[in-house]
């Protein structure tokens, strides 16, 4: 059974800056790549940004030029840079993998606010 564990979230103010960690058991990313998600209350998760197995990375709109998804195979760990951060990147983040991401961590919480 796969396990991914999230960590690095907190309370920072507007224009700063964290780094989620997620680690995983084995070495599933390099197999399937991984995503980081977030949800915020009251709407649906949506993606954040994406790695694929050859390091190709995507993003989602709203987070693009801000944030920095990178992988460490050596640690079977996944990454999320967040740099420049708005009230509106408040939510719970969840890293997931597998052929059809059915693996998810249970999530870390990032709150933006002055």
């Amino acid at each position: 059974q796969v396990q991914l564990v999230e960590s690095g979230g907190g309370v920072v103010q507007p224009g700063g800056s964290l780094r989620l960690s997620c680690e995983a058991s084995g070495t599933i990313f390099s197999q399937y790549g991984a995503g980081w998600y977030r949800q915020a209350p009251g709407k649906q998760r949506e993606l954040v940004a994406e790695i694929t197995t050859v390091n190709i990375a995507f993003y989602g709109e709203s987070v693009k030029g801000r944030f920095t998804i990178s992988r460490d195979n050596v640690n079977n760990t996944v990454y999320l840079r967040m740099d420049n951060l708005v009230p509106e990147d408040t939510a719970v983040y969840y890293c997931s993998t597998g052929p059809v991401r059915e693996y998810w961590g249970q999530g870390t919480q990032v709150t933006v606010s002055s």
